[in-house]
């Protein structure tokens, strides 16, 4: 059965807003939400993908900060993708954020909690729908996560 990665994504926005609305941050929803993207995802574990990307935007965004949040089709892909202007990730730590336990600053990552599985199990869930999860940031800069998964079309029964 396929999704609608469009609606998956809003919804998962919609959690996540009351939270942006409390740092005052602006979170952009820049998708057209009547799209019709589909994909063959396990509903559940695909939403933990977005709710985890877009919670550590809003984590490590600044209040008063602004999060994109975008979903379109290219290259017979679905591609989201969740764009800050946030603190950022050192050059060093870049290569590393996927991996289990590991956290950029250990201080500030105990003083606001999480496990520092969050993007080791967001990544595996990523490959597990033949997807890639790919980060880009500069430091003081900010962040954007791209996560792409293939698209699935029902093949017309005859």
């Amino acid at each position: 059965k396929t999704t609608n990665i469009v609606m998956l994504l809003d919804t998962a926005v919609t959690k996540v807003e009351l939270v942006a609305k409390e740092k005052e941050q602006q979170l952009n929803k820049l998708y057209n939400k009547d799209a019709d993207i589909r994909a063959n995802v396990d509903r559940d574990r695909f939403e933990q993908v977005i709710l985890n990307v877009l919670s550590n935007s809003i984590k490590y965004t600044n209040e008063g900060g602004r999060i994109d949040v975008d979903v379109f089709e290219q290259d017979g892909n679905a591609r989201i993708v969740v764009q800050d202007n946030g603190i950022g990730i050192s050059e060093e730590a870049l290569p590393r954020i996927f991996e289990r336990f590991y956290r950029v600053d250990k201080a500030r990552s105990r003083a606001m909690g999480g496990t520092g599985l969050g993007l080791a199990i967001t990544r595996k869930i990523v490959l597990l729908h033949n997807g890639v999860i790919k980060v880009k940031s500069e430091e003081g800069e900010g962040t954007t996560f791209t996560v792409r998964i293939p698209l699935k079309y029902m093949e017309q029964s005859k």
